[in-house]
């Protein structure tokens, strides 16, 4: 049943169209609405009952309808006032939420974090990202971008099209800040079938006649840079076979048995079939960076709500920061 239905004796010939409403009113009216008493709305709004009664008068005269029939006896409301409290108890109530998130937003307890992460951070430290913002920061939300090398988020950083990014120093773009997460060993992810499936170590030197499966030399990846320097200090150039851009490729071909990869340690956390990770024995065995990295320049209220939250969880490698 509509509103109109229900104005019938307490309408009244409304002026020249209803204007805008104070939401204080509306608060007055859902108040006598609630108590239908005119006292006991009054001691709940911490007023005196004389201007409340005053100020439904005017709402009603706004409306041009009655929304309260009055006895002496008591407050009932009419069937315009019915239907108008289902709609201010709404309006209310989104207005009260929209107060609320904004006040969250400004805390930085809500909004929406871009992340981006390398390949191999994607198995270990997203998981670790997910939980602690799921548990300390409910209200926000992580659109994740996988499978970005460090130039890559650099760009999108500065771009603004990341908030953080989970990247390998060194840092080459100006404006970056980064606190270091981990200091990963590299490991040699080999073929379940291949001879050195059983050997607890590898030294680099036994992959010497390697074909390598690596990312691809235009991206810059700073895991292919520790790679080479390691196999040159080996006295070898590690022969690469194959060139992917993202690590599910690499250790996909791994399994199918093209060759072999030098990876960070934080794959073991995404087992595959078909592939063995083995430690490198080597005394000066190769390791690369990982951090968390932003724009100095961000002052977001969420982002160092992050920052706070990771530091006060000890995700961060103390004593280890930076800004490019």
């Amino acid at each position: 049943m509509g509103f109109d239905s229900y104005a019938g004796a307490h309408s009244r010939p409304p002026g020249k169209g209803v204007g805008p409403m104070e939401l204080r009113n509306l608060r007055y009216f859902l108040a006598v609405a609630e108590t239908c008493h005119f006292g006991k709305a009054a001691e709940r709004l911490h007023m005196a009952q004389p201007p409340l009664s005053q100020a439904i008068r005017r709402l009603e005269r706004e409306l041009g309808v009655d929304l309260f029939v009055r006895t002496t006896r008591q407050v009932v409301l009419t069937g315009a006032g019915e239907v108008f409290r289902t709609d201010v108890e709404h309006i209310l109530k989104a207005v009260d939420e929209a107060v609320a998130r904004v006040g969250r937003l400004a805390t930085g307890v809500e909004g929406v974090l871009r992340v981006g992460l390398t390949g191999s951070a994607s198995y270990r430290q997203l998981p670790v990202l997910a939980r602690l913002l799921k548990r300390e920061m409910p209200h926000a939300m992580m659109e994740v971008h996988t499978e970005m090398l460090t130039p890559a988020q650099e760009s999108a950083l500065i771009e603004r099209r990341l908030d953080v990014g989970v990247l390998r120093p060194p840092i080459r773009q100006e404006g970056i800040a980064h606190r270091a997460l981990a200091d990963e060993p590299l490991v040699a992810v080999v073929p379940s079938e291949h001879r050195l499936a059983g050997a607890d170590l590898v030294r680099i030197g036994d992959l010497r006649h390697e074909d390598f499966i690596m990312y691809g030399a235009t991206l810059g990846s700073v895991v292919n840079d520790a790679v080479v320097r390691t196999c040159l200090s080996s006295g070898f150039y590690p022969h690469c076979a194959y060139e992917v851009t993202e690590t599910s490729a690499a250790l996909a071909l791994v399994a199918a048995g093209l060759g072999i990869a030098v990876l960070p340690d934080s794959i073991r956390s995404a087992p595959r079939e078909g592939v063995l990770c083995k430690a490198i024995g080597d005394a000066d065995a190769p390791s690369v960076p990982l951090a968390l990295a932003w724009r100095t320049d961000d002052t977001s209220p969420l982002l160092h709500h992050l920052l706070s939250v990771l530091e006060r969880n000890g995700v961060f490698l103390q004593g280890i920061e930076g800004v490019a």
